[in-house]
């Protein structure tokens, strides 16, 4: 038997559960990160011409960052039903809207052909992409950690988190190989609205995967379990501000530098090697799709190692390695060696993976049953708006501002030493039962 009190799922069954998890994540981040990368390399003079290139791409950026300023809100609505309701139904609607918004960016005229019109329309569809995205990774991780025991639930629960590189990965290599085969002109004019459209198919896949999917036994439980004694519950979000504020401004700082520094390496990247660097756009695309490599390999090993040394510990690692890190990834980028571009980009991702490894079971272990999907979507989701949103265009100001890479490393050490603190403030959370009543007996004693 589990510690959640229902009998463990068989090995193919998690497997299943795992992998629909997982692919849905990674088509849902595909959608997600191809708008950065475009945003670096297209949409700077498709949807918002300047005669500054980096004033463009700022502008760009602004628009990217808008995506994440709806992820509390998506959070909080798909939180508050996912909570009511069941994890299922809510994975499904986020990924179709996710996957409506990116292929309807693949559709859109552009400036030079509507005027203004274009970029509101595009950061209207962005804001769409943002509010699912904000319901999609509590539902994902939740779905996996509620089908696990606590002896592994670190390792099972980082595989929707592999989800991340591997749809960053998937959105760069397509990237990737249109810019390599068509020519700048051909790509610029049409060529990069091909992987938005490709969104259409993905969906498909990952909706009838996702359909297939059982709902968490634990959310059932806890379901049956308040339709026998008649509960009245106030909303989910409501009960976590009351009774888990804490573990709310615990997440979210946690999430700060992991956030930061995710996006300074794998977006703004691309603006740092084309615009300050003068190298081609392939040879930052091709170090980030490398790296990416090696993150998806390391994130189960990291959740893995979480399972052993516990969350805290790991976790540690990875926000004092970034902050420290942030000081020799631009030096190397600064080389123009394709190889010190690609150690330095890989470097960062491996001290993120310490984070994101096991950010999944983690932040799951906060929170009772009937209000995790509310909790852990908001908590996370905060430091989206103020961290990742805001990454490439306060770099991409800093840069425009001083002309130097040591203000954006320093930008890098100060979310390291923000996110050491709130991490330094949780307990160990390894171990942890997600039975609602378990987790607010330990919240209790924790307050």
């Amino acid at each position: 038997m589990s510690s959640t009190g229902s009998a463990a799922p068989t090995r193919g069954a998690l497997a299943r559960i795992v992998g629909s998890s997982m692919i849905g994540t990674t088509i849902e981040w595909y959608d997600f990160f191809l708008y950065g990368s475009a945003a670096a390399l297209v949409f700077n003079t498709a949807f918002f011409p300047s005669e500054d290139p980096l004033i463009g791409t700022l502008l760009a950026f602004s628009s990217f960052a808008i995506g994440f300023v709806f992820r509390p809100l998506g959070g909080l609505v798909f939180g508050h039903f996912g909570d009511r309701l069941g994890r299922k139904k809510l994975l499904v609607i986020s990924l179709l809207m996710m996957g409506g918004a990116t292929f309807a960016i693949g559709l859109l005229p552009t400036y030079g052909a509507i005027g203004f019109a274009a970029p509101l329309l595009l950061t209207l569809l962005r804001v769409v992409q943002g509010f699912a995205l904000g319901g999609e990774w509590g539902g994902a991780v939740l779905m996996v950690s509620e089908h696990t025991d606590t002896a592994r639930r670190g390792f099972w629960a980082s595989w929707p988190q592999a989800g991340v590189p591997t749809g960053n990965l998937l959105a760069t290599a397509v990237l990737a190989l249109l810019s390599a085969f068509q020519s700048e002109q051909a790509f610029m004019a049409w060529g990069w609205r091909i992987p938005f459209l490709l969104s259409g198919l993905l969906v498909l896949v990952g909706l009838w995967i996702r359909l297939s999917i059982s709902e968490s036994p634990v959310f059932l439980e806890a379901a049956e379990s308040a339709r026998q004694h008649a509960e009245p519950e106030s909303p989910p979000i409501m009960r976590v501000l009351r009774f888990q504020w804490r573990e709310v401004l615990i997440a979210s700082g946690a999430r700060f530098v992991e956030n930061v520094c995710y996006y300074v390496i794998t977006a703004f990247v691309l603006t740092y090697v084309v615009n300050q660097l003068g190298l081609s756009e392939s040879v930052a695309l091709n170090a980030v799709l490398l790296a990416s490599l090696v993150h998806f390999v390391v994130i189960p090993m990291w959740g893995a190692l979480s399972d052993h040394f516990g969350r805290r510990g790991v976790y540690l690692i990875g926000a004092v390695g970034s902050g420290v890190w942030a000081f020799a990834f631009f030096p190397l980028l600064n080389t123009g060696s394709f190889v010190m571009i690609t150690f330095g980009v890989t470097g960062g991702l491996i001290l993120h993976g310490a984070m994101y490894g096991p950010q999944a079971a983690f932040m799951s272990e906060l929170f009772g049953t009937r209000e995790r999907y509310s909790g852990a979507s908001i908590g996370y989701q905060l430091a989206s708006v103020v961290a990742g949103g805001l990454a490439p265009a306060i770099a991409t100001g800093l840069l425009a501002s001083f002309d130097s890479w040591v203000p954006i490393a320093c930008y890098v050490a100060a979310g390291a030493v923000l996110t050491s603190v709130a991490i330094l403030f949780a307990t160990e959370t390894r171990g942890s039962s997600l039975r609602s009543e378990d987790v607010e007996q330990a919240s209790a004693a924790r307050s």
